[in-house]
């Protein structure tokens, strides 16, 4: 199902538009210092069920700006990162980056320590497979339910899909096929330590990070050297789920410090939307204000829980 209703990008002087996601728009610098590289800008929009809303979330683009430039600091001995600086054009200041240009890999680096979401409904659709529980080719041992906390955190990649289209979860070896052995034993390496550094820091705030996804990219200095970079955004609520880990009880649905409160109440009676989006045909029902502000909430507790800064 195709992503509806993006905005077009708003125009920015000196800046070419590239492309545009549910959340981010993406620039090519013209002139200046940067030019040739690229202008990331975090909108304020949100998407459920692949419908980006024309109600907007405020200040969500930077939220999701300002924490992940914190976490790319906490992470700074770990991996490199993309971003060259934060010295952006008035009109999206705040919430844009100028980031390196970076050979991107094609493949979404998710790290599990909990299991969850799409890992959930892979564990559980392998109950009967050769071998037993398995996530991502991964065995698992049996008697695991929704929520619950790993031996060990595990990679768990994905393919990259079109806009609209949802991840499609691949091992290991597929992920070597594609971009070879080196280079996929070493973004499983960077996965799985900057995912143990950011939850040993999310259960010092209070907070449990259940799992996340990140995106590489390959940069190569004057002198030819080549080094893989932490690109994109970086363990933000859009790419991260976080529980309250006084909430954690396995075996319940936890709340998630994301767009959670909307599809919660997308699927209530009280939105009216029958049938849901996989029944109902029908654009899901605009935002009302309380929805909003409940949302925003959620996404700045999650920012100043996290950096112990208020917004």
């Amino acid at each position: 199902m195709a992503v509806s209703n993006i905005p077009p990008a708003p125009p920015i002087a000196g800046a070419r538009h590239l492309h545009s996601g549910k959340v981010r728009d993406l620039y090519e610098l013209e002139e200046g210092p940067y030019a040739g590289e690229l202008l990331m800008v975090a909108s304020d929009r949100i998407s459920a069920f692949d419908h980006v809303f024309d109600t907007t979330i405020p200040d969500k683009g930077e939220i999701l700006t300002r924490l992940s430039l914190w976490w790319f600091e906490q992470l700074e001995d770990l991996v490199p990162n993309h971003v060259m600086s934060t010295d952006v054009p008035e009109e999206v200041k705040g919430r844009a980056v100028i980031c390196q240009r970076l050979h991107m890999f094609p493949v979404e680096c998710v790290a599990r320590g909990y299991l969850t979401g799409s890992g959930l409904r892979e564990y559980a659709a392998t109950a009967t497979a050769p071998g037993g529980h398995s996530v991502c080719g991964i065995p698992l041992p049996d008697g695991l339910v929704d929520g619950s906390r790993l031996t060990a955190a595990i990679f768990t990649p994905a393919t990259k899909a079109e806009l609209g289209d949802h991840d499609e979860n691949v091992t290991f070896e597929q992920v070597a096929r594609q971009i070879g052995e080196d280079d996929a034993s070493e973004l499983r390496r960077l996965t799985l330590a900057v995912y143990h550094r950011a939850e040993e820091i999310a259960r010092g705030a209070g907070l449990i990070l259940a799992d996340t996804k990140f995106e590489f990219g390959v940069r190569q200095d004057d002198l030819g050297i080549r080094a893989i970079v932490l690109g994109d955004e970086v363990l933000t609520p859009d790419s991260s789920r976080y529980w309250d880990a006084a909430q954690w009880h396995p075996g319940n649905a936890i709340p998630s410090f994301d767009k959670d409160v909307i599809r919660r109440w997308l699927l209530s009676p009280e939105a009216g939307w029958a049938g849901g989006p996989k029944e109902s045909g029908a654009p899901p029902p605009p935002l009302p204000a309380e929805i909003v502000e409940k949302t925003r909430a959620r996404y700045v507790e999650a920012y100043e829980k996290l950096t112990g800064h208020p917004f």
